[in-house]
């Protein structure tokens, strides 16, 4: 015993020995690194109320129920036009007239009231011969267009149905907010009752670079077909109507585009009341942030829109405003852009009153301004200052397009044209003018010489006469 004890113990010396050796004359020292931060746990920011079940209580309730009010109430929009078919050799050969042929479009719908009332955009029915439109339990009816609105792409159609229709309430697409939930409902290639989700991306949006236009963006899945449907709020409130997509294919690729449901419910309205759309201007002139006079000024930096001119005897002129004002709010809507300002406007009426809340020498001031009908409005082009037709002038001319010759400085189109003041431009160059808008593009188009690439010029002269003139 005392011999394994001895030998137990001679081993653990030598070990000891040979460990201590090693480190002592072997092993290489480290340096030693002295740490001035201390590392500190990373935390999560977690919800832990959140359970399943609260989430798909809460994904029920936003789409399921909001799918369930809405489906029913989108249509299929079916839209018959004649058009010409191609010349053949033998339609030339034996003098034969161009023959038509029917063309078919489809797209999509709201109604948006029980007795017929459906809505949709105007592209979807324009050029059509008939219209009937499919409700979502296969029910076909033929259509009655009411009425349209080219600028803001809205039509309104009526069917008579021998029972009450489902419907969609109009919602307040003002009060809709970027990253809120929103669904699509529509027919896309043909597939009804299509329901597509997303988030609105932006508000006040404009595809056509004119400021002319104020959409709803978001990134709900919109493709051919879904156009004239409806976009709403996961209470299933009307907020858009779908009219667009920005695409290099023709499909979807990422965003869509709505116009929103203030502006379309005011369209109809309008044409319900009165026939044609009510417009109502501010009277003033704002300047582009992006141009050369506003980078030199700093104005592309302002958190609003800056007043280059205002029109006079407008509603803006009489209430106070001038050039230089920064135009920050209107009826508490802000207004960080000509889109966010030209939208709200679009739901008023000529004489509404807006408060029109501006920054002058560094001071917040508010006017009430009463709005303007448009015929106030004028352009300058080719000498000659043109404004918007009157309700009174197109009913006299039995037109409902054009421009009227307020004054011409325009010696050559004088003299040679007979042209003076009351005479009405109806096309240049083939192009149907319906507006002062449509000048102010061909004023960009042409330059500051346009009379170089004028070519032709349709006029009604003060008898009421149509007359064709070619411009060598």
């Amino acid at each position: 015993m005392k011999k394994i004890l001895t030998l137990v113990f001679v081993s653990v010396l030598g070990g000891v020995i040979t460990l201590s050796a090693y480190k002592l004359f072997l092993e290489k020292e480290d340096p030693i690194t002295v740490q001035n931060s201390v590392e500190q746990p990373f935390f999560v920011p977690t919800n832990y109320k959140t359970n399943n079940a609260n989430l798909v209580a809460a994904e029920h309730h936003s789409f399921v129920n909001a799918a369930e009010k809405t489906v029913d109430a989108v249509v299929h929009v079916k839209n018959t036009a004649l058009v010409s078919a191609p010349m053949t050799m033998q339609d030339l050969f034996f003098g034969r007239q161009q023959s038509k042929r029917a063309q078919v479009g489809t797209g999509s719908g709201v109604i948006i009231s029980p007795d017929g009332y459906i809505i949709t955009n105007n592209h979807v029915i324009a050029g059509s011969e008939s219209i009937s439109i499919t409700l979502n339990d296969n029910k076909i009816y033929d259509a009655e267009l009411i009425g349209t609105d080219e600028k803001t792409d809205i039509a309104l159609l009526k069917v008579e149905a021998e029972n009450e229709l489902p419907f969609i309430t109009f919602g307040d697409s003002d009060a809709a907010h970027i990253g809120e939930w929103v669904l699509a409902v529509g027919n896309p290639f043909n597939l009804t009752s299509t329901v597509t989700a997303g988030i609105i991306s932006a508000k006040a949006r404009d595809l056509s670079g004119r400021n002319s236009q104020s959409f709803i963006q978001t990134d709900a899945a919109v493709n051919p077909g879904n156009s004239g449907g409806a976009l709403v709020n996961t209470n299933g409130e009307l907020v858009g109507i779908n009219t667009a997509i920005s695409s290099q294919t023709g499909s979807y690729i990422g965003y869509s585009f709505a116009v929103p449901s203030n502006i379309a419910r005011k369209v109809v309205e309008d044409i319900i009341e009165f026939g044609n759309v009510q417009n109502g201007i501010l009277g003033v002139s704002l300047l582009n942030t992006n141009s050369k006079e506003a980078i030199e000024k700093g104005l592309n930096e302002i958190n609003g829109v800056y007043v280059a001119d205002v029109t006079e005897q407008s509603g803006a002129e009489k209430a106070g405003i001038r050039t230089g004002d920064i135009i920050k709010k209107i009826d508490n809507i802000e207004i960080s852009k000509f889109s966010d300002l030209s939208g709200y406007l679009k739901t008023k009426r000529p004489d509404d009153v807006v408060n029109v809340e501006i920054i002058r020498d560094d001071k917040v001031k508010t006017f009430p301004v009463s709005l303007s009908k448009t015929d106030i409005l004028t352009v300058t082009f080719m000498k000659m200052e043109l404004k918007n037709l009157s309700d009174e002038r197109k009913l006299e001319s039995d037109i409902d397009y054009g421009v009227e010759v307020v004054r011409n400085n325009n010696d050559w189109l004088s003299e040679n044209l007979g042209m003076s003041s009351n005479y009405i431009i109806t096309d240049i160059n083939n192009i149907k003018i319906k507006s002062i808008e449509d000048i102010s593009v061909l004023k960009q188009k042409y330059g500051a010489n346009p009379e170089q690439y004028i070519k032709k010029i349709g006029l009604i002269n003060k008898n009421g006469e149509r007359e064709q003139f070619l411009i060598r």
